[in-house]
């Protein structure tokens, strides 16, 4: 028999300890981003206040990307950047949620990041 990692365990275990270290705050909040198979979704989340200020995600109605997954997650975090910036919201902490950053999360931050944001 085959034992293989709990990979999900390992994750929460490396976002429990970036998580120790990063939080957001009013004036520089946190950009959250979260993974599953098929798609990806960004927060913008005030930890002192404990509200999210602003989401978006590939699974929203209006949401049409032709493509890859790495392509929609590059146009999700256009999305949550042009969102932001329509609330005042300049800078933030980015939070990869423990995942590697490369590939889809890579996307994200890039496209958040031509979007106009700042980490």
């Amino acid at each position: 028999m085959i034992n293989r990692p709990d990979t999900r365990s390992q994750r929460l275990k490396r976002h429990k300890r970036v998580r120790a270290k990063i939080s957001g705050t009013p004036e520089r909040p946190r950009l959250n981003v979260f993974r599953s198979e098929t798609n990806i979704y960004a927060q913008i989340i005030d930890d002192v206040n404990g509200v999210t200020l602003v989401s978006a995600s590939s699974l929203e109605k209006d949401f049409t990307c032709e493509g890859t997954k790495s392509d929609a997650a590059k146009k999700v975090g256009v999305t949550v950047a042009e969102r932001a910036k329509a609330k005042g919201i300049d800078t933030v902490v980015f939070d990869r949620g423990g995942y590697v950053y490369h590939g889809r999360v890579k996307a994200l931050a890039e496209g958040a990041r031509e979007g106009g944001l700042q980490f």
